[in-house]
């Protein structure tokens, strides 16, 4: 074989090795670089953790005022933001632990980091579908809209879970006064829905729904009380798409497990938590607010599940105490960084493998 034969073999190969150490170059490159914050995301995602330790102290300073205990057994962190186990305001079971690992301020943060992944920016309307289940996650959502200044359109259900906002004294509606009168921000509700079964506080005693009813009719807020799932989640999306404007929601973020968000398929128990990726849409009169924003192509982000969503973005379980605002850190999952990886390192092998092909392909041409 002549030396001029052998000649497209050698390029093809020093080509390979060049391939090799480009890949292991951009495998370190995403690796240390590609996952930091975009310019300005850090400071946004400090200032929302500094919001939400200041509403926090401030939730705790309204109900010692109030006279209510907090009861350092289950809110060990004296956040406020942690209510009873029993209540004529509980609609299920809760997680306790949940509950508390939601007050750290780096959920704010973190939720400022999917807010920017979804593509909201400065301006945009965020829609806000929440149960009272996880106040502390309401009171993080406000947080990183304020740091973002994007407008959150709050619609909100008053039952809740085991230890979140179920206290009759210190219900959503009066941490949401209390947030107000404390300058910390201007919480405005689209509307209210009394929560619970069918959305309606058909598991309630009467004397709580009535009670709850008057006080939101007493504030002049919009109370929803549609008959059924479809009707329920037409209203909602209405009075989105009303608030939002010309511009259209950006994105919806669903707190808890509301019956109208959540729907009654169990598709959504498949949904994970964070910026969803939600691959199936049932039928209609089966889904609520979150699979109706999802089939129309509107950014979700799912928060429930909070462990899963902990353990994802590397945010410490039932933390005590808590992180102070500028220690919380907020990690991508290990799960994406794999997949881009997978897809940088296929990606140059196939390269590779075509430019040999192609090279030594020349070569035969050149010895036929």
């Amino acid at each position: 074989m002549s030396a001029a034969s052998t000649r497209p073999r050698t390029n093809a190969l020093r080509l390979l090795y060049a391939l090799a150490l480009v890949s292991v170059a951009a495998l370190l490159l995403a690796r240390f670089l590609a996952f930091g914050p975009r310019e300005g995301l850090g400071a946004q995602m400090r200032a929302a953790a500094e919001t939400m330790e200041r509403a926090t102290q401030a939730l705790a300073r309204c109900r010692t005022a109030k006279g209510l205990r907090i009861d350092a057994r289950a809110d060990p962190n004296r956040t406020g933001l942690i209510g009873l186990e029993s209540s004529p305001l509980t609609t299920s079971l809760g997680n306790l632990g949940a509950k508390r690992t939601t007050t750290n301020p780096g959920f704010a943060a973190l939720i400022v980091r999917l807010l920017d992944e979804a593509g909201v920016r400065k301006g945009d309307a965020v829609a806000v579908g929440a149960s009272s289940s996880f106040p502390a996650l309401i009171v993080a959502v406000l947080s990183a809209a304020r740091a973002m200044e994007v407008r959150p359109l709050l619609i909100c259900s008053l039952g809740s879970s085991q230890y979140g906002a179920n206290d009759p004294a210190f219900h959503w509606l009066d941490m949401r006064d209390c947030l107000e009168d404390a300058g910390v921000f201007d919480v405005r509700l689209l509307a209210v829905s009394i929560g619970g079964d069918a959305d309606i506080g058909r598991n309630m005693d009467p004397e709580t729904r009535a009670a709850l009813t008057a006080r939101i009719s007493g504030r002049g807020d919009v109370l929803l009380e549609e008959p059924s799932l479809e009707k329920s989640t037409a209203a909602r999306l209405r009075l989105y798409e009303e608030g939002a404007g010309r511009g259209g929601v950006k994105a919806f973020v669903n707190i808890g497990g509301s019956w109208a968000n959540m729907g009654t398929d169990s598709r959504v128990l498949e949904v994970k938590p964070g910026l969803a990726r939600v691959s199936s849409i049932p039928p209609r009169g089966k889904r609520g607010v979150l699979f109706e924003m999802a089939r129309r192509g509107v950014p979700v982000i799912h928060l429930l599940f909070v462990r899963g969503l902990a353990e994802s973005y590397g945010l410490p379980w039932d933390p005590q105490p808590l992180p102070r605002s500028g220690e919380s850190t907020v990690s991508v999952p290990a799960a994406e960084k794999k997949a881009l990886f997978v897809v940088i390192g296929l990606g140059y092998l196939v390269l590779a493998g075509l430019a040999v092909g192609r090279i030594s392909g020349r070569g035969a041409e050149s010895e036929s």
